[in-house]
């Protein structure tokens, strides 16, 4: 039953995954487009959480809050270039 549960989690984030991707390429703002590669990235982590669940391994929960500090270090980063021009003062 947990399979099932697992599968059909893996699909709708993957369905997410997708619909986020189709907002980063025809957003209408680049505030837009920021939120959703942020929300990829979450969708990501969550993906790599569900494999580590379903594998029964803790190797994919290191690697999914690698990613995790990753993407938000970038949306920071991303965010200061779109309001002052530049990342590094």
């Amino acid at each position: 039953m947990i399979t099932y549960a697992l599968v059909f989690a893996m699909a709708c984030i993957g369905l997410g995954l997708l619909m986020n991707l189709w907002l980063l390429v025809r957003g209408p703002g680049r505030a837009d487009r920021v939120l959703a590669l942020d929300t990829m990235v979450i969708n990501v982590v969550a993906l790599l959480i569900l494999y580590g669940i379903r594998q029964g391994t803790g190797v994919y929960f290191e690697a999914s809050m690698l990613i995790a500090m990753v993407g938000f270090v970038s949306t920071v980063a991303y965010c200061r270039f779109i309001l002052r021009g530049d990342i590094i003062e």
